[in-house]
């Protein structure tokens, strides 16, 4: 029986699972993390800065050598209910190589939060972090938000903070019905009130800074179509940003991209901040 678009729970459930798409997926973390623990021996002193009571309340901050430097702050994914920042100081690498300072934030997961209070716990950080990066090297008017799968869905909501001055999701999640419909609601506990609140795709704002809506050409085609519908959808809307669909990518390989001083994330980083 079919229970969303075409298709039946079981290929409803394939068709967002990432890490059963990529193939060799602990290997790739497992390198994620080794180069992580590289870049925050290099950076040390802003590490697990507080933003809020809960235990996972925390953000990383790595400055770049312009004490007034632009600021990405980087969401990482894991449909909102694993992963931790930790593993994706990595990449910092890219934003830095061009003296782009960057956050990286974590938040509690689910089921310990609903999704309602994780958007709010980034909204939180990004607060915290626009009173505190001055501090830390920084320049709190220029703060630029990007995330990555759940992160990129995040990202979106993110922009109606008056703190953010533009955006890049990256491989994002628009729409949350079918999230709903599939195993990763089991943690999620999503209403279907609740997917449709939460669903940037059915929220357009009248106004909004520039976001950008990135994704690999290689990626689970339901992820493909979530990005080019939410991007269509602001563009008919007048909203600034664009589509940017780059080379054969799989949704983790795409990371790559933001790692590299050279990637093509890295480039869209620095177009947003040059807007």
């Amino acid at each position: 029986m079919t229970i969303y678009r075409d298709l039946d729970r079981a290929q409803l459930d394939a068709a967002y699972n990432n890490t059963a798409a990529v193939a060799d997926v602990p290997r790739i973390l497992d390198d994620w993390e080794q180069r992580s623990a590289v870049i925050a021996a290099a950076h040390p002193r802003y590490l697990d800065q507080r933003y809020g009571p809960r235990a996972r309340n925390r953000v990383d901050y790595f400055p770049a050598a312009d004490a007034r430097a632009p600021v990405l702050v980087f969401i990482h994914g894991g449909y909102w209910q694993m992963r931790a920042k930790e593993t994706f100081r990595f990449l910092a690498s890219g934003p830095l190589a061009h003296g782009i300072s960057v956050a990286s934030v974590a938040y509690t997961l689910a089921p310990e939060a609903s999704l309602a209070e994780i958007a709010g716990e980034i909204d939180s950080a990004l607060d915290w972090l626009a009173a505190n990066v001055e501090r830390c090297g920084g320049d709190a008017q220029r703060m630029f938000v990007s995330g990555w799968s759940a992160g990129g869905h995040l990202t979106a909501l993110a922009l109606k903070n008056p703190t953010v001055r533009g955006g890049l999701s990256i491989s994002g999640i628009f729409d949350l019905e079918p999230i709903r419909l599939s195993f990763l609601n089991d943690k999620l506990g999503l209403s279907e009130e609740d997917a449709a609140a939460l669903s940037p795709l059915h929220h357009l704002p009248a106004t909004s800074p520039p976001l950008i809506v990135a994704y690999g050409k290689g990626e689970l085609p339901e992820l493909q179509r979530q990005s080019r519908e939410y991007a269509a959808a602001r563009a008919a809307s007048g909203l600034p940003g664009r589509l940017a669909a780059l080379g054969d990518h799989n949704h983790f390989s795409i990371l790559e991209e933001l790692a590299s001083p050279a990637g093509e994330l890295t480039a869209l980083v620095r177009e947003l901040i040059a807007l």
